[in-house]
């Protein structure tokens, strides 16, 4: 019986499973990218190799791969101001489910202010404008939606920090180790030209704007990058979900603000 017949069969570039002899609904080999995952890479590949190559059709490179782990370093933790670790942290306190307080991490850090959606938009900056700095001045003051999209219009150039007064240490100690690690063309041009690039953009780079040059560097597509941003930053959101958790609400973060009010009075 040809494919197009059967029903059953499984059309995937990416994964290809070869059944037990005595159980069809068992596997008995899995191959990624035609790499034997089991038989052969288990014990001897990187989590961050197999990462790589479930979105890439070959096995990344030493360096590629170096990149890629120091990257997943970086993002692991966005920490408890982050709003997306916040909301896994709402959903751990209040005895959410795990899966739960995961979502919650999610729909929230999917967004267009430090999320996997300002992620794509600053990749679609690298790949419209490479490393011509004149085209870079061109497009960041400016501000468009995509025809027909379900996103809002930009407030802020993606890929900084639009409440940032000067680059926050950490973006930038994460933007030199990966500059040194990349054999890309992005990252280093992004540290060699950051300060007039910051001015064009009238704010600092942010982690998510490291992230989407590092991400192009090492060949993903801004669906990819999207996609892998929001993937890399969930176990902090799960170890701070698991830990408020433990704590309980009265010792929960960022508690509640006394608002002053103009006085009101009561109707007689």
């Amino acid at each position: 019986m040809s494919d197009t017949e059967n029903p059953n069969t499984i059309h995937s570039r990416i994964w290809r499973e070869e059944p037990e002899p005595d159980n069809p609904f068992a596997t008995r080999a899995a191959y990624c990218r035609g790499y034997d995952v089991y038989g052969e890479m288990l014990g001897q590949a990187r989590w961050v190799e197999m990462l790589y190559l479930l979105f890439h059709e070959e096995a990344p490179t030493a360096s590629q791969a170096d990149l890629l782990e120091a990257l997943a370093v970086a993002l692991a933790n966005p920490g408890p101001r982050d709003s997306s670790v916040h909301a896994a942290m709402c959903g751990g306190v209040c005895g959410s489910t795990a899966a739960s307080s995961l979502m919650a991490a999610l729909a929230v850090g999917a967004g267009q202010l430090a999320g996997g959606r300002e992620v794509l938009l600053a990749m679609e900056n690298w790949a419209a404008c490479g490393t011509d700095l004149e085209a870079w001045r061109r497009r960041l003051p400016v501000r468009t939606a995509s025809p027909g999209s379900i996103w809002p219009t930009p407030e802020h150039a993606p890929g900084f920090d639009p409440h940032g007064i000067s680059t926050a240490t950490p973006v930038r100690q994460t933007l030199t180790c990966l500059a040194r690690l990349s054999t890309g063309s992005y990252l280093c041009w992004l540290e060699k030209n950051l300060t007039t690039l910051e001015a064009a953009a009238a704010s600092p780079l942010s982690l998510s704007g490291v992230a989407a040059a590092a991400l192009a560097d090492l060949g993903f597509t801004p669906e990819q990058g999207e996609m892998l941003h929001l993937l890399l930053r969930l176990p902090g959101a799960a170890a701070h979900a698991m830990e408020q958790r433990q704590y309980g609400y009265k010792k929960f973060p960022f508690g509640s603000v006394e608002l002053e009010t103009d006085s009101i009075q009561e109707p007689a």
